[in-house]
């Protein structure tokens, strides 16, 4: 479906972001992966996508806090590969505090990956995707880009402006084959949510299974976690010609926790 098609995926080296990198690749695209992680890691995963996929896979590892570096990463794709026609907006980080002990560092960090690094990729990407009359930006923004917690008051910001980002820019390239869409991910059992689950145990004095059932429950009816594959279907799905008509949306895979 995508054979011929360019994605780059930040945040790619794990989690989500690797997980709808995998997606891509397995339908054809070939792929620029971004993140951070040991050098040997990272090759391993990116030569290990182009055996299992017959893919070609890059890797660019620009920071997604530095404006500067991501309108570069976005160059680099277009001059390596010639074109671009997917953007997957995935890195994020994440940090808990009350809001009147949150320090002033943490906030600009999360703001700056969270949500400026989609808003210079995007930049940088649109005038490539309207020359070829196609295009598909993906943000990857979250559960708590529609609602709020209680102690996350940059990454609620962030992702809340992310959704704002994905409704302005889907107005602007209404019409001339690029779309812009969001995806809003509740729990996935990624490593960072694997930490919170431990946390939890520890402070509850329960396993990490009783642990990881607590935090479904507080938040996510169906009581099951997202699984990347099913994240990385719905990009799939967005870059599809069904989607021709789907920009400007949130699309929830939350297990109901929006629908609250």
């Amino acid at each position: 479906m995508l054979k011929g098609k360019v994605a780059i995926v930040t945040g790619s080296t794990s989690g989500i972001g690797l997980g709808i990198a995998r997606q891509l690749a397995k339908l054809g695209a070939d792929l620029v992966l971004n993140g951070f992680g040991e050098e040997g890691s990272i090759e391993a995963v990116r030569s290990g996508i182009e055996r299992e996929h017959g893919v070609r896979a890059a890797y660019d590892g620009a920071d997604m806090s530095q404006g500067e570096a991501v309108r570069g990463l976005i160059a680099g794709a277009i001059e390596k590969f010639g074109r671009l026609d997917i953007l997957v907006n995935n890195a994020g980080i994440q940090f808990t505090a009350p809001v009147e002990e949150f320090p002033i560092p943490r906030w600009d960090a999360i703001l700056k990956i969270n949500l400026s690094a989609a808003f210079h990729g995007i930049a940088a990407a649109v005038p490539q995707m309207r020359k070829q009359h196609w295009g598909r930006i993906i943000n990857i923004a979250s559960a708590h880009g529609l609602v709020a917690s209680t102690h996350k008051a940059a990454y609620v910001a962030a992702k809340h402006g992310l959704v704002g980002l994905t409704k302005v820019v889907g107005l602007e390239t209404a019409g001339s084959g690029v779309t812009c869409n969001a995806v809003c991910p509740g729990w996935v059992r990624t490593p960072l949510v694997e930490r919170q689950i431990a946390d939890l145990a520890v402070e509850k004095r329960v396993s990490q299974e009783e642990a990881a059932k607590e935090l479904l429950a507080e938040k996510q009816p169906s009581l099951e976690f997202v699984a990347l594959e099913q994240l990385g279907g719905t990009v799939a799905f967005l870059c599809s010609d069904a989607a021709d008509q789907i920009t400007g949306t949130a699309i929830s895979v939350d297990g109901g926790w929006t629908a609250q």
